[in-house]
């Protein structure tokens, strides 16, 4: 073999790794390392074949992670290609749907999650020299997973090494990781790329259709073939569908992970002249070498996954790439010489893209993640080495997640159920519904539900039915005839769907029960969603109640409406009453049979709003949602007080039974704190509802606000101040004022206000000043009245009315009421509340 290795760096040392080869070894011989090399270089190809020959691995495997599944096993169909030899010796590769491993591989190309699946059966990885993360700058969650795990394991064996290779990574960070690990890099052979932009001329139109029209004028236009960057497989599909029927002399071929290997190998192999058109999701951006190409069509699209709250799982969303893969698939127009890339966006799009990708780590759902570290043993992610740290949101959301599907226990380490879950290659919630699936003898009910749930729906178009236990019927007749299919219903996706699931029974090793068990999904979905349990709301027939405590919607035409109880797995998000989508119906029978650790009895003593009054009752809840009441004989009555006195402070201060004489004492002690800061107390309205406490010890037993009637307010706001503080309030701001014609006047108060006086002008006949209170420092504001009770004058300086404007007001009142007194001095009459003929009168 080693003759063997040095024949093949012999023979390919046109391709840019080779100048780095010896450097690469003699760096992995100390250390980690950083390879930095564009594609078509030869860096997953050459790159670990020359490393089997380094002494450093003689005698050990080397595994190298590639993040799909197509380019796995492209890559090791290449390099045994490249040794003369057929895939599955020397070189290997293994996947979740195959493996192509005998005992003499030395060389396995693995994908992500065979990975991880690796390292938690050997944590040591025994017998592996060397681990290789391929296409790094694409930053998987299950790539940095894969990493921060090796990373720990360096800890345990220092003669571990790891090789971190990209295209386009900022290798700085990277490097620093892996403990200053030394950054190599090749360069390649490109050619200028022209770039030209061609917007849409309708941006509504369909990306298929987009991308048909930058196709036809690259191919009108240009010479050679063209690989075109679109999204996901249904675009792809729409395209070559619109392609076809223009381009009838073109080979036009799609590329993307789920292809069969026939149709893989015809990418790589040319079958006649004419000119191709290759189709490709970004995984022809740099994970696979094709040659032959001089022209590319850029969408500008790509899809990852990102946490859906509708369906509580990872969904693949579509977003505009960065300028970094902006600039690698146009790239690959230049590796045979001067090439041209079509983006269909304008320069101005092209300023708002983003200089990266971001890692999927910062916006997935970490659920996986984080049972996958709980099985590793790790309860903090602190506790290991990440390029990008999981968010702590993130990690705490998840944690509740697998706490509630009891799959980690209350300190967050993990259980049995977990450890089972965590094998499956789906999202935990689908894994706990597979695996009591399988205790429950419905592992094939299970499957295809969960195959149905863990991709799009089934059937075409979104204002179908939400009836799962229908897709789980239509999706199980296709498994036993696949020709006798609705038009609705997606063919293609319908045959990857049962695949899943019989690779999911395979891999349990559980047989297909007999019979097709439709009325028991709900009750598997109430295993993995318990959350999503839902209860029809009591007057509706099409609104329902989740036990996490929201509102959700099923519209009034879908033959699930009125169903009592559903279990609603998806679902839109959005804040209010969502729409459920998929949902299937559950029993009260299997709740309380299968789910009784969800169930639990719970004294329930709240207010009622709509009543106003307080309920006492024993409920049988199931998170928010109310199985059972009944009534309370005898409740807890310090309980009782506190939901009673909650219920006043929802129905606001109006409900308190404010008298008269209440709002003059709450007046006087709030104009006292006015003007005496921090001596009274704060008795405003905002205040008191703030905190009932004050008004605890008199509701003792009140259920319902209008008891509050019962209550002398006044008594009670009196009470909060000691017996001196009654005595200085009554001092210093005094209900009423004592005039000079003998009458006692009511004050009014305001806080932040001069009290008032309202009071006919001829009472205060031979008062010379403005009368005042709290110790004569607050002047009374005197609103003077007429005879008849009307306002006349509005003055805090009596004195100067006296003197100055009391002259002409007398002329003016001495005419409209000559039965009145209205002497010419004020300030030595005598005042009077009479009459002149009373005044008379009363002499005599």
């Amino acid at each position: 073999m080693s003759d063997t290795l040095a024949f093949i760096r012999k023979r390919y040392t046109e391709l840019p790794v080779a100048t780095v080869i010896e450097q690469l070894q003699e760096s992995l011989a100390a250390a980690h390392a950083v390879l930095s090399a564009p594609t078509g270089s030869g860096k997953t190809t050459l790159a670990p074949l020359a490393l089997l020959d380094s002494p450093t691995f003689l005698g050990k495997r080397i595994l190298m992670l590639e993040p799909r599944r197509i380019a796995a096993r492209a890559a090791a169909v290449r390099m045994s290609e490249m040794l003369g030899e057929t895939v599955g010796n020397t070189v290997g590769y293994r996947t979740r749907v195959e493996s192509r491993i005998s005992a003499s591989t030395r060389l396995e190309v693995v994908t992500e999650g065979i990975l991880i699946r690796r390292l938690q059966h050997d944590p040591e990885l025994t017998g592996v020299g060397l681990v290789i993360f391929d296409e790094f700058h694409e930053r998987s969650l299950q790539a940095d997973l894969g990493l921060a795990l090796c990373l720990d394991l360096t800890e345990l064996r220092d003669d571990l090494r790891l090789l971190v290779m990209s295209a386009t990574l900022n290798a700085a960070p990277i490097c620093k990781l892996l403990g200053s690990a030394p950054h190599i890099t090749a360069s390649g052979r490109s050619y200028p790329v022209t770039i030209e932009h061609l917007p849409p001329r309708n941006q509504n139109s369909p990306l298929a259709s987009q991308v048909t029209y930058g196709v036809l004028h690259a191919y009108q236009n240009l010479t050679g073939d063209i690989l075109a960057f679109l999204p996901g497989t249904g675009d792809i599909h729409r395209c070559r569908q619109l392609l076809n029927e223009k381009l009838p002399e073109a080979h036009i071929l799609p590329l993307y992970g789920n292809l069969s290997h026939q149709e893989q190998d015809r990418i790589f192999r040319r079958d006649d002249d004419r000119r191709r058109i290759i189709l490709a999701t970004p995984i022809a951006e740099t994970s696979l070498t094709i040659e032959n190409i001089t022209a590319v069509v850029d969408s500008g699209y790509y899809r990852r996954p990102v946490y859906d709250h509708g369906s509580s799982l990872n969904r693949l969303t579509t977003f505009r790439i960065s300028k970094s893969s902006a600039d690698q698939r146009a790239g690959r127009a230049g590796r045979l010489g001067p090439g041209h890339c079509f983006r269909l966006w304008s320069k101005e799009v092209e300023h708002s893209l983003l200089a990266q990708t971001p890692p999927e780590i910062i916006g997935a759902d970490l659920s996986s993640l984080v049972l996958e570290l709980a099985l590793w043993g790790v309860t903090d992610s602190g506790q290991l080495r990440w390029l990008d740290p999981p968010r702590s949101s993130a990690w705490e959301t998840a944690v509740q997640l697998l706490q509630s599907l009891a799959l980690l226990d209350r300190t967050g380490h993990i259980t049995t159920l977990g450890r089972r879950v965590a094998t499956l290659p789906m999202h935990p919630r689908l894994g706990v519904m597979l695996v009591k699936g399988v205790t429950l003898g419905l592992s094939w009910t299970a499957s295809l539900t969960a195959a149905i749930l863990a991709e799009r729906d089934i059937i075409k178009g979104r204002d179908s039915s939400a009836d799962l236990e229908e897709r789980v019927r239509l999706l199980a007749r296709f498994a036993q005839k696949p020709t006798d299919i609705p038009p609705h219903l997606d063919k293609g996706h319908c045959r990857r769907l049962v695949e899943d699931a019989k690779g999911w029974l395979a891999q349990l090793a559980s047989p297909k029960e007999s019979r097709l068990a439709l009325n028991e999904i709900g009750n598997l979905l109430a295993f993995g969603y318990p959350d999503r349990i839902a209860r029809l709301r009591p007057g509706s027939t099409n609104r329902y109640q989740l036990a996490i405590g929201t509102g959700a919607v099923i519209l009034p035409t879908d033959p699930l409406c009125g169903t009592e109880l559903l279990v609603a797995p998806q679902l839109d998000a959005r804040q209010g009453d969502g729409r459920i989508f998929l949902a299937a119906p559950i029993s009260e029978d299997d709740l309380y049979t299968h789910h009784t650790h969800l169930i639990r009895e719970v004294e329930s003593i709240s207010w009622d709003s709509r009543e106003k009054r307080v309920n006492a009752e024993e409920e049988t809840q199931l998170g928010a949602i109310v199985l059972k009441r009944k009534v309370l004989t005898d409740p807890n009555q310090e309980q009782i007080g506190r939901a009673f006195l909650e219920g006043v402070q929802q129905s606001g201060s109006e409900q308190l039974p404010w008298s008269r004489e209440a709002r003059e004492i709450q007046a006087r002690i709030c104009a006292l704190r006015h003007w005496q800061p921090g001596k009274w107390p704060d008795l405003a309205d905002t205040t008191l509802m703030e905190d009932l406490s004050w008004l605890a010890p008199y509701c003792q037993g009140m259920k319902r606000v209008e008891r509050l009637r019962e209550l002398d307010l006044k008594t009670i706001l009196l009470s909060l101040l000691s017996w001196e503080k009654q005595q200085l309030l009554e001092k210093l701001a005094p209900s009423h004022y004592l005039v000079p014609s003998g009458s006692r006047i009511r004050l009014t108060y305001t806080p932040g206000e001069l009290p008032i006086l309202a009071v006919r002008l001829q009472e205060l006949f031979g008062l010379v000043e403005t009368p005042t209170i709290c110790t004569g420092q607050i002047p009374i504001l005197l609103h003077l009245l007429s005879p008849a009770g009307r306002p006349m004058q509005i003055t805090s300086d009596l004195h100067s009315f006296w003197s100055t404007t009391y002259p002409e007001v007398r002329k003016e009142l001495a005419g409209r009421y000559p039965k009145h007194y209205w002497p010419e001095d004020p300030f030595t009459a005598t005042a009077t509340s009479r009459t002149k003929k009373q005044m008379l009168s009363h002499r005599r």
